[in-house]
């Protein structure tokens, strides 16, 4: 049993690096600025998630690596979903979430990661994120 736990934690620490690393290749950044892919992932899912209705959302969550889904659910108030963003919403929360400067603005972090993401999701699970996000948010959508 111990085994298992262990390969299945280790498979999604991969799982999630891989993702990571999508969004630093993206950029070009070194292993060393981790902190920024890290922070731009997480600030893109939690709004993702209190974008999405609840029963989507925990859908959604069920395709991320057990790692990613820990870390989607840290602090979800699902009482208080969906919020309702557009895109300027959206791209404005980012901004407040996400503290770095990087080549692009708010807009290119935002594609990065959806483009990440969409990379490690069915694209049927991703069609049902799209088709829970706002029209004019989902042009920036892969």
């Amino acid at each position: 049993m111990a085994e298992q736990l262990s390969t299945a934690v280790e498979s999604s620490i991969e799982k999630t690096n891989l993702i990571l690393k999508d969004i630093e290749q993206a950029y070009g950044w070194p292993k060393s600025q981790r902190n920024q892919s890290y922070c731009a992932l997480r600030t893109v899912l939690h709004l993702l998630r209190d974008r999405m209705p609840v029963q989507e959302s925990a859908e959604f969550a069920q395709q991320l690596p057990v790692l990613l889904r820990g870390i989607y659910f840290d602090g979800w108030q699902p009482t208080n979903v969906p919020v309702k963003l557009n895109r300027d919403d959206f791209l404005f929360e980012v901004r407040q979430r996400f503290p770095y400067d990087v080549e692009g603005g708010t807009e290119r972090v935002v594609q990065v990661v959806l483009d990440a993401l969409s990379q490690h999701i069915t694209p049927g699970q991703w069609q049902d994120v799209k088709d829970n996000m706002p029209q004019d948010l989902v042009q920036n959508f892969p």
